[in-house]
């Protein structure tokens, strides 16, 4: 279900922007490569739908030796998607993606900067605690983002939620020097229908961090963001209109390792000076 183009929401930044924008130096519109790994698993193809855990066993595939694919997408009975895709994050560490996800919301050019060749435009539903930081400023907050994620371009809206609401309680994720995870229900901007979940665990290594990201799209994971009659209907609807092929599987990993690699190349500078200006 594409959504429409709204007048004045584009790709890139304007002559203006560049000119006016403190953080102006960061914007770089040209990504690298795709992670090797990424690339074995878009040439892999599906995977075996039990290699890819369900949202309930998120924690233990986490946290555990269980055999998961740590690289891969499998399209599941019932019409769901299930994808897996680690980046290495050189010299970011798990407080400064706490940070990220409470500051690239306040403005389409922040959320611009994260994915030159995606990202359209962003805001939060409503405006954040003044003065927060960290995770108190993006738990609890809806994010509206238009985005290309392949060809198409989606309005979504990405509530952030605490891990522990996904049954993610690990000890590692009460330190952000050690570790987080940024949770969220997704679902669509213009209906009211939520379609799935995202989880981006992120690790410290001795290198930086690893950040694991894992997606649970349509299928049972599809509902009506209230209980309504419509909202009841426009699920149903939804469930036939966006029912996840091999080609969305593919696409959203893409987008995932595309944009999570991307950050890397600039957030620790972007953190160090901008951690503390509003």
């Amino acid at each position: 279900m594409r959504s429409k183009a709204i007048a004045g929401r584009n790709l890139g930044w304007s002559a203006g922007d560049l000119q006016t924008k403190p953080y102006a130096n960061y914007w770089q519109p040209t990504l690298s490569e795709l992670s090797r790994h990424a690339q074995l698993a878009l040439f892999r193809g599906p995977v075996a739908e039990p290699l890819l855990p369900v949202l309930a066993d998120a924690s233990r595939a986490l946290w555990s030796d269980a055999p998961v694919v740590e690289n891969g997408f499998c399209l599941t009975a019932e019409g769901a998607m299930h994808i897996a895709i680690n980046t290495e994050m050189p010299q970011v560490t798990p407080a400064m993606i706490d940070w990220w996800f409470g500051w690239h919301s306040d403005s389409p050019e922040r959320y611009k900067l994260w994915h030159p060749q995606a990202h359209v435009h962003a805001q939060w539903l409503s405006s954040p605690p003044k003065g927060s930081r960290g995770r108190s400023r993006y738990w609890g907050q809806t994010s509206i983002v238009d985005e290309y994620v392949g060809s198409e371009l989606g309005r979504y809206a990405i509530r952030f939620i605490p891990p522990a609401e996904l049954g993610l309680t690990d000890a590692t994720l009460a330190d952000d020097s050690q570790a987080t995870a940024i949770c969220a229900r997704v679902g669509l901007g213009d209906y009211p229908v939520d379609a799935g979940y995202l989880i981006h665990h992120v690790r410290r290594t001795t290198t930086g961090s690893e950040m694991r990201s894992r997606f649970w799209i349509g299928g049972a994971y599809a509902a009506p963001r209230q209980k309504s009659v419509i909202g009841s209907l426009a699920v149903q609807a939804a469930k036939q209109l966006l029912r996840p092929t091999e080609h969305d599987a593919r696409a959203l990993l893409v987008h995932c390792a595309e944009e999570m690699a991307h950050l890397a190349v600039f957030l620790p500078q972007l953190y160090s000076e901008y951690q503390y200006v509003d």
